[in-house]
């Protein structure tokens, strides 16, 4: 069967490997870089980090989640300590070394650090506004 047409995906809530067709996951027979590269496109918020949500594994996930979801916008996290694959791909990725990094409306942020300073001047709610459309 030949494929003519663009494929158009919708991100599914809460799928950990939902992927735009920009990026292929593992599964599809993508590499970990495309598979990045999907996550970040398919969602608005995208958050790696070491552990998850409900229970952040190091202070500094911890102090991004808080200020990610004191502005109720959906969030996408990645729990790297999972893939160590993903764990060195990210840092490549982004050409940051470090985690938590954070991207919105497919643009990179950074880490920890540079989330709380735009959280502290304001800058973080204009990203979101810009990106997301939030209120």
């Amino acid at each position: 069967m030949s494929d003519t047409g663009k494929k158009i995906s919708l991100p599914i809530v809460g799928a950990e490997q939902s992927v735009e067709s920009t990026g292929k996951s593992r599964a599809e027979g993508g590499d970990v870089m495309s598979e990045i590269s999907g996550e970040v496109t398919a969602h608005g918020v995208v958050l790696y980090m070491k552990g998850t949500p409900e229970a952040p594994m190091c202070g500094f996930s911890h102090r991004a989640v808080a200020i990610l979801t004191s502005y109720g916008v959906p969030l996408y996290s990645v729990n790297i300590l999972e893939d160590q694959e993903k764990r060195q791909a990210i840092k490549e990725f982004s050409s940051w070394p470090t985690i938590p990094q954070i991207y919105v409306g497919g643009e990179f942020l950074g880490g920890s650090d540079i989330l709380t300073q735009m959280h502290q001047t304001g800058q973080l709610e204009d990203v979101l506004k810009g990106a997301l459309g939030v209120s």
